[in-house]
């Protein structure tokens, strides 16, 4: 669990309430259903309108990434690739065929299937780095839907005050429509200006860091199989990768 935006959500919301509270108001105040209904339903579905099918289910999964830890185990990976290499010093390349249905991640293994079947070094970077960019470019555009969410929740909001405003003026004759008129209005805004800054634009840039340090593993990853392709030694292999851990978790 991602304890720093389940912090984050709670600080700016009972940030906002708190204010709400320390102003006079109340919550009921703006808790507008109406409101509510506008702005996501307005947002959603322009979001909805501009993404593919594939891009917008992709978000809503890549969701789970903001709340949940992201964890690369780079100094198992490290440690994977120094010992195939170790193998293939004292037993040769084919040694390693044995060793792709053990490995549970899938660049790493299909990366192994091509140092076995002889491919040239520069030819398996080539071959991985496109995966790596589809990848990249998958997790990319799911941020931007949320940002995109963030854009379009302001305008929406500005929309549903309108709206508001609207029946307003619809029941001018009337005056005891009108606080609840004139709610809605203001409310919407607010759903929609808040949802954007608080919600929908940092799930966007969090989603885009952790998929950067998942990126980051599969470039070490494909540094570590060309430096296997190459016969580099074990150790200056290690000493490599090791460069693209974090420095807390550097060896001193």
């Amino acid at each position: 669990m991602d304890i720093l935006s389940l912090l984050g959500i709670i600080i700016a919301i009972g940030g906002i309430l708190l204010g709400q509270h320390l102003e006079g108001g109340h919550v009921g105040s703006i808790l507008q259903l109406t409101a509510f209904l506008i702005v996501m339903g307005g947002t959603i579905g322009a979001v909805m309108l501009n993404y593919p099918m594939a891009v917008f289910m992709k978000a809503l999964s890549s969701a789970k990434m903001v709340f949940f830890n992201v964890h690369v185990d780079m100094k198992g990976l490290i440690a994977q690739i120094v010992e195939l290499s170790n193998l293939s010093r004292k037993q040769g390349l084919l040694a390693l065929e044995g060793k792709i249905k053990e490995v549970q991640d899938p660049l790493l293994a299909k990366g192994i299937q091509l140092v076995v079947d002889g491919t040239e070094p520069p030819k398996i970077r080539e071959i991985l780095e496109v995966e790596v960019e589809m990848f990249e470019e998958e997790y990319t555009l799911a941020g931007k839907v949320y940002e995109s969410l963030g854009g379009y929740a302001p305008t929406v909001g500005i929309l549903g005050a309108v709206l508001g405003l609207i029946h307003v003026m619809e029941n001018l004759a009337d005056p005891s429509k009108l606080g609840g008129g004139i709610a809605v209005a203001f409310v919407a805004t607010v759903y929609g200006v808040g949802s954007a800054n608080l919600l929908f634009l940092p799930m966007g840039g969090k989603i885009k860091m952790k998929a950067k340090e998942m990126i980051i593993a599969k470039m070490m990853t494909i540094e570590g199989l060309v430096a296997l392709a190459q016969g580099e030694n074990p150790r200056m292999i290690e000493e490599k990768l090791s460069s693209y851990l974090p420095e807390n978790q550097r060896e001193k």
